[in-house]
């Protein structure tokens, strides 16, 4: 199993948050991506390696980031052979490819063949979050139908709903539609989707499948992942 950190993104939201404060110590941060931030002490980012390296021990690590950050993470990429770090070669939020893009220009760029996960570079779980026990899940899974894929997701409030991507399941928790940000009133669930997905090596080819379909599509359409899950759900593929 391969790893996919998608981490192309540009902060143009939490620049202008720090731009817009007086405390020195986050000053500081402009310029930072949001992988990189500090948490803790270490870099949100690393979190997810050690993570990975203690749970599945993964040969392959992939980091896909843009031209402004990209000596940023190579920097921080020293101490993790294990970590490849690619630029999407882009320079601004404008010419921004969007995740999906991201997850398959690695995917040819390395001819990835094997089930992967991917992971929102800026996505940090509490500390009860195990990602063993995530693995056992999708090893059973897969056992059942080695074409399934894994999503994670948790309960938000009313409020949140306009957030995030809401997935609405059936009792067995398979996935029947996902919501992009919609209105607390407009659907009963409120199991907002994170950015974390283990996909089969079936699921991949589905990647440059979408984004062909959506070639002359505007790029929120392509950019947010939770658009690419949709339109695998329409396929009928299992989540």
């Amino acid at each position: 199993m391969k790893a996919v950190i998608l981490a192309a993104g540009y902060g143009t939201r939490l620049l202008k948050d720090l731009q817009n404060v007086n405390e020195q110590r986050l000053q500081d941060l402009i310029g930072t991506p949001k992988p990189l931030l500090p948490i803790g002490g270490s870099p949100l980012i690393s979190y997810w390696i050690e993570a990975l390296k203690s749970a599945l021990d993964p040969k392959d690590i992939f980091i896909v980031t843009n031209d402004m950050f990209f000596s940023k993470f190579k920097d921080w990429s020293k101490n993790y052979p294990s970590v490849t770090v690619v630029s999407d070669g882009t320079s601004t939020n404008e010419e921004r490819l969007g995740a999906v893009s991201c997850l398959q220009l690695i995917i040819e760029k390395f001819r990835i063949e094997d089930d992967i996960i991917v992971i929102g570079g800026d996505t940090l779980f509490y500390e009860d979050f195990h990602l063993q026990d995530v693995l056992k899940k999708y090893k059973a899974l897969y056992q059942d139908n080695n074409q399934a894929n894994l999503v994670l997701s948790y309960i938000c409030k009313d409020e949140e709903t306009t957030k995030y991507g809401i997935l609405e399941v059936d009792e067995s928790y398979r996935i029947r539609a996902i919501k992009e940000k919609p209105l607390a009133t407009d659907t009963a669930s409120r199991q907002a989707c994170p950015c974390f997905y283990m996909f089969s090596n079936h699921t991949l080819p589905c990647v440059k499948t979408f984004l062909n379909e959506k070639k002359d599509a505007p790029i929120d359409e392509k950019d947010a992942p939770g658009h690419f899950l949709s339109w695998l759900v329409t396929r009928g593929l299992k989540l």
